[in-house]
């Protein structure tokens, strides 16, 4: 059993949308992720996804429903299905929980798509 020290982990990187893996449990991959300006609009058809602010300011937007505005230590759950996408006007460090083989772009591919999730060390 080996425990994450949030902050280190954060330290431990520096790029924006581009999610490590802290830990898994249960098939469910527990990801730390620096977030900075505007995110893609996807969804994740067959999976819920949590988002957990540690540091900082994030919005969720919806096109359906009004947006989400979290912050340091506030979460909310994005059921599976809805669009939806994560915006940080400034830096912000976030924990997302969500089924271990759950894409970060979901239903659309980019050049901000990670299909190989660096493992924090």
């Amino acid at each position: 059993m080996e425990k994450v020290n949030l902050e280190d982990a954060f330290a431990s990187f520096d790029e924006r949308w581009s999610p490590r893996l802290a830990g898994e449990l249960n098939g469910q991959a527990v990801k730390l992720a620096r977030a900075e300006g505007e995110f893609v609009w996807h969804e994740h058809g067959d999976a819920d996804e949590l988002f957990l602010v540690v540091s900082g300011e994030l919005r969720i937007e919806f096109r359906d429903e009004s947006d989400v505005v979290l912050r340091e230590g506030e979460l909310v759950v994005v059921p599976r299905g809805v669009e939806h996408r994560p915006v940080a006007e400034e830096a912000a460090e976030i924990l997302l929980f969500e089924p271990t083989d759950t894409r970060n772009t979901g239903n659309v591919e980019t050049e901000r798509t990670e299909t190989d999730i660096e493992r924090i060390e």
